[in-house]
């Protein structure tokens, strides 16, 4: 994400669905007015504890419960808004993704990541299941959807995005049962080979912006 959202000097941005305010801290923490969204009211009191502590931060950044696919801001507010491992976890992603667009001022622009399984750790998980064994997704969240490469694509057009940019990270390879994936972090070093890999990585980034006419 950082590789790609550049200077955040007097930005006006949105993170959807901050969980503890990290992320949004350290935004706040390069200049940015930063406002966190999140479902879940006990993220939001450690977030807010947090930045309360953090001198860096600390009037930057205003955090608020909301749902995704209902945001409780004004169309147009926002210079970027930032989604990391959120759409999947949402029962109408193209709800929460159009907006998002409706909050973005025009020209504005969404950075988004997801998991997408078209990839080994997909065909891992068609193993573990026919196997009848626990896989992810699905074990620690109440919703988690799989999503591959093109359906990812679809959903942010149909919303009213334009994809500028795709990349991908954390390529790995399930080799064994019970084990941890074997990582291949020679393709993340490399960033034309890793976003060559975009639609086999394990986690898909976009960088997209918003449609004039949506």
């Amino acid at each position: 994400m950082l590789e790609y959202i550049g200077p955040l000097e007097g930005k006006r941005l949105l993170e959807v669905a901050c969980g503890r305010g990290g992320f949004a801290r350290l935004m706040a923490s390069r200049g940015a007015s930063v406002f966190g969204a999140d479902f879940s009211a006990a993220a939001l009191r450690i977030a807010s504890g947090k930045n309360a502590g953090n001198g860096n931060s600390a009037g930057r950044v205003a955090f608020a419960q909301a749902d995704a696919q209902k945001l409780p801001y004004a169309s147009k507010s926002f210079d970027a808004v930032i989604s990391c491992e959120t759409i999947e976890h949402i029962v109408d992603p193209r709800a929460a993704l159009t907006e998002m667009a409706r909050v973005t001022k025009p020209d504005g622009c969404l950075y988004l990541t997801t998991p997408n399984y078209f990839n080994a750790m997909g065909l891992y998980n068609v193993y573990a299941r026919l196997r009848r064994r626990k896989a992810s997704p699905g074990d620690d969240q109440p919703l988690d959807r799989v999503f591959l490469f093109p359906e990812i694509r679809r959903l942010i057009r149909a919303a009213g995005w334009r994809i500028e940019r795709a990349d991908g990270t954390v390529h790995q390879l399930p080799v064994m049962p019970r084990h941890n994936p074997v990582q291949l972090p020679q393709m993340e070093a490399n960033r034309t080979l890793r976003r060559m890999l975009a639609p086999f990585a394990f986690h898909y980034f976009a960088l997209c912006r918003k449609e004039t006419a949506a």
